[in-house]
């Protein structure tokens, strides 16, 4: 403990003597919705954090609902006095923020790893998932890609407008997949790409997506699935921050506009042994089959997660590469899993049904659940789309099917948390219930 409390000394005063203007520093985490809450504390104060003294807050921030509010889930948030939980810093994570109007910092924190971790907090939920696969000899490799869309910074009676072109002025209203966006919206998508790596995010590959505005973002392969999940949260978040200092909005809502594709988080893994072996490639490739057959299985109860909102189910079917079956193939955009062509060593399954706007933590922990469980259980899985074109099982396309289809299902209550699995669900419950109730336009224009 008292290494860990140093290095975290350490890391505070390298930071102060590097950025002496700093004077604040936000602490922060994901909530259940994936919305990052915490305090501004001032930069002497988290010396002290980080030499020891307790970090607390509020144990119920994890359960806010999309619009911050709070629901009545059992006796949390109204019949438990609000108690505090502690968290920790998460060590390598304090960074400068470039995108405020002053100085200032930020740093991650958790409640894993402490005496008494929140069952339902996300980091903790993919922090249980890695120690059990750890303890079974598994040890995943993870890489996300995130695509999101720029917006013009100004809203259009609260609708999003096309981000304009730097160069002519007009609209991007053409989907495409020219390099020459790339170019022409350089500008912000180099800072993106640069404050992300100042994050400590390993930025690869950027790409013009299908949408007018839409860009694709890629990020280097870890084997720590804790950190690639902190690098698609904090990416998230710088990314917005951006967006508006160049003057535009930036969003990962999973379909901002029905007539164009919706936005996608794809997620690499890869399984190795304690040897460095591929787990997936060994014995002809059986392992890989026996993984996809439990992420196929499990699938279907794991939609509040892959789909955490309204909107996002709106983003599957319709459009390209979004399937609305659960389905499989080798080089098929079209397959909820997908195999990449690749040597042995790097064989891995890419998931392609979570929305932009999934909670990364969730997602990444509902994948490795998945795999964990086919490898377990080493069934056989159903035809590839390569061979059969209608292959395919269902899968809940609306909320409330997919809460009541996630709640009961034995094999993720037992591997996510039979108290986080009650949690999340009601919290999805409530934030739909919520949403509908508000009568907008077409309501009155179709039934007035």
């Amino acid at each position: 403990m008292k290494s860990h409390a140093s290095t975290l000394l350490a890391e505070v005063r390298t930071f102060r003597q590097n950025h002496p203007d700093v004077r604040y520093v936000d602490l922060i985490a994901l909530d259940i919705p994936g919305h990052f809450y915490g305090k501004r504390y001032p930069i002497e104060m988290l010396e002290k954090v980080a030499a020891g003294s307790p970090l607390k807050l509020p144990q119920n921030a994890v359960l806010l609902g999309a619009q911050g509010g709070l629901f009545k889930i059992g006796d949390y948030c109204f019949n438990d006095g609000d108690p505090d939980a502690n968290r920790r810093l998460v060590p390598g994570t304090l960074k400068p923020v470039s995108w405020e109007s002053q100085p200032l910092g930020q740093m991650l924190m958790t409640s894993d790893g402490t005496d008494a971790p929140i069952e339902f907090e996300p980091r903790e939920v993919l922090a249980k998932v890695l120690e059990r696969l750890q303890h079974k000899g598994i040890h995943p490799v993870v890489a996300f890609e995130l695509e999101f869309y720029l917006f013009d910074k100004t809203l259009d009676n609260g609708l999003p407008q096309f981000a304009r072109d730097p160069l002519s002025g007009d609209a991007d209203d053409q989907p495409n997949l020219h390099i020459e966006r790339l170019s022409r919206f350089s500008g912000v998508l180099d800072d993106m790409a640069q404050t992300a790596k100042d994050q400590g995010i390993d930025i690869t590959v950027i790409t013009a997506e299908l949408g007018p505005g839409q860009f694709e973002i890629n990020f280097g392969h870890l084997d720590d699935g804790l950190r690639a999940a902190d690098w698609a949260a904090l990416f998230c978040r710088s990314t917005r921050g951006v967006a508006l200092k160049q003057g535009y909005r930036a969003s990962f809502m999973a379909k901002p506009y029905l007539q164009f594709p919706g936005s996608g988080m794809h997620v690499h893994v890869s399984l190795y042994d304690g040897a460095g072996n591929n787990v997936l490639a060994a014995h002809q490739q059986q392992p890989l089959r026996h993984a996809v057959a439990g992420c196929l299985e499990l699938l279907p109860h794991c939609m509040p997660i892959f789909s955490p909102n309204h909107n996002a189910f709106r983003r599957l079917g319709g459009t390209v590469n979004a399937a609305t079956r659960a389905s499989w193939g080798f080089e098929d955009r079209d397959a909820c899993v997908r195999i990449p062509e690749s040597d042995p060593r790097n064989l891995r399954v890419e998931h392609r049904l979570a929305s932009a706007d999934a909670n990364p933590y969730l997602v990444l922990a509902a994948i490795l659940v998945g795999l964990e469980h086919g490898l377990d259980a080493k069934r056989e899985p159903i035809a590839p789309l390569n061979e059969d074109r209608s292959s395919g099982s269902d899968f809940p396309l609306e909320m409330l099917e997919a809460v009541r289809a996630m709640q009961h299902q034995a094999v993720l209550r037992d591997k996510l948390g039979a108290e986080f699995v009650d949690v999340y669900c009601e919290n999805k419950r409530q934030d739909h219930l919520a949403f509908q109730q508000e009568i907008n336009a077409r309501e009155y224009r179709w039934f007035l």
